[in-house]
């Protein structure tokens, strides 16, 4: 007998909802898209969240029922946007719209969120930002007195979804209050947020491990879906979410999304405390620690530059690596992971062909790659034992190859590390596996494995040096990462 879970993902500009069974097959998948506009960057209806997601799950089960056994399904779980946040009233009703992670308006309140915590709780959570939830509850109450009185409960994107399919918005989870000021070491709302900031305390929502029980389907849902009254597990943010959908959820499992930006987010034992703040750590359901870091290099200049003909310039730089050139494709002016240089700018080698200036950047991304996991090991004194890697960036055999032996240990591409399939993966956790590292060794899979080569190992190894050298002579890093054990 099977068993089925669903995961929603609620992201900037659409809702994905999935369906697995407990082996990680995918029974159906349907999607709504959102237009992107600049009012939606700052705020988005959760009206129009819901709606999309009830009209997304009435197809996937419709699909469904041709083939399964709708009364299989066990539970539901959900992953959004991390630092989008919106204030409920008494009957859980928004008293305004959902204050989006990309909503810039409050950076001063930022600014201000991270100096209070740095002088209050600095041994907590203290990278506080426009982006951050607990900026735009401040931000939020100093503009909107009159509303914020009203308030009942402040809660996050995913929280809404929730709440709308079991009735109660009274819980978060970890990873979603990381950012709103929650203390995921002491496990508490620290006494800084309302001694010192425009909030309350019965505002405040009790927070849980990802994966923890909240609720049981509504019974008129139940009813409409034409499903059981499935459980409702509680989620996580969408880098999470993805983390756990690509297999990397043990001590020393590392997973890197090269998308438009480069990501890396991985498991240790012990909390990484990082002076400059380029790493910040999300609590693991198991005890354990998810720190992670973005950066602003990534994949975005293979649009921008060498889309036109990608097959023919790929099928050259399989016959040109190891260039020996270096190059970093970084599109915009400054950096913040690995390294945190404002004064940062890409570069190319001169003179070169494209195919060389096409592979020399994939090189680049990879040897900034590499300077992550030597800076992640310093700071943490764990070692690196696995790499998965996800995003558009891992479709290409040749990048892969590159990436393999830059970093000298075998990199794992993953089957379907979406978030969607991440709160699936959440959902089944929390009801049916023991936990979250067996929930992803039954469901998730890895596509294929590239192993690095002796000699092109080797190769890499020098121009490795000459790039950190190249970054240490331009002032965007102090020299190469210091070896700690």
């Amino acid at each position: 007998m099977h068993s089925y879970f669903i995961g929603i993902d609620v992201g900037t500009q659409g809702v994905r909802v999935v369906m697995l069974d407990e082996a990680g097959h995918t029974i159906g998948s349907s999607e709504k898209v959102f237009p992107l506009t600049p009012h939606s960057r700052e705020e988005q209806s959760p009206a129009l969240w819901w709606d999309s997601v009830w009209e997304c799950l009435q197809k996937l089960l419709t699909d469904a029922r041709k083939s399964i056994d709708l009364n299989a399904i066990k539970a539901v779980s959900v992953t959004s946007t991390s630092g989008t946040v919106i204030p409920l009233d008494e009957q859980n009703e928004p008293l305004h719209d959902a204050l989006m992670y990309s909503d810039t308006r409050p950076a001063a309140e930022g600014k201000y969120c991270r100096e209070i915590a740095e002088r209050h709780h600095p041994e907590g959570y203290t990278g506080f930002n426009a982006s951050s939830g607990l900026s735009k509850m401040v931000w939020y109450s100093n503009h909107f007195t009159e509303q914020a009185a009203r308030i009942k409960t402040w809660i996050h994107a995913t929280d809404f979804i929730i709440g709308k399919l079991c009735g109660d918005y009274s819980v978060t989870d970890y990873t979603n209050a990381l950012k709103s000021g929650f203390d995921v070491g002491a496990g508490e709302w620290p006494s800084w947020l309302t001694e010192h900031l425009p909030l309350r305390k019965e505002w405040l929502q009790k927070v849980v491990p990802s994966g923890t029980h909240i609720g049981t389907l509504m019974p008129d849902l139940a009813a409409k879906l034409g499903i059981p009254r499935i459980q409702i597990i509680a989620g996580m943010t969408d880098g999470c979410a993805s983390q756990i959908a690509s297999g990397a959820v043990q001590p020393g499992d590392w997973n890197t999304t090269i998308g438009t930006t480069l990501v890396v987010k991985g498991v240790t034992v012990q909390e990484i405390r990082d002076p400059e703040g380029r790493l910040y750590s999300h609590r693991h359901p198991e005890g354990y620690w998810m720190p992670g870091g973005a950066g602003n290099i990534g994949a975005d200049w293979v649009s921008a530059g060498f889309a036109d003909d990608l097959p023919t310039l790929t099928e050259a730089a399989a016959n040109l690596i190891p260039t020996g050139l270096i190059a970093y494709p970084l599109l915009q002016q400054g950096e913040r992971f690995p390294f945190i240089a404002p004064q940062a700018r890409g570069f190319e080698p001169a003179n070169t062909s494209r195919a060389a200036a096409f592979a020399a950047n994939m090189e680049g991304v990879a040897f900034v790659e590499r300077y992550a996991y030597e800076m992640i090991e310093s700071l943490s004194g764990e070692e690196v034992n696995a790499v998965y890697t996800a995003g558009g960036g891992s479709n290409s055999d040749v990048w892969l190859t590159i990436r393999a032996n830059v970093l000298n240990r075998p990199v794992h591409k993953c089957g379907n590390a979406t978030g969607a399939a991440g709160a699936a993966i959440v959902a089944a956790a929390g009801s049916h596996f023991g936990t979250l590292t067996e929930a992803a060794r039954a469901m998730t899979r890895i596509e294929k494995t590239i192993h690095p080569e002796q000699a092109l190992t080797k190769a890499y190894a020098a121009q490795y040096d000459n790039f950190i050298q190249t970054l240490t002579e331009k002032g965007s890093i102090a020299g190469p990462v210091p070896i700690t054990h």
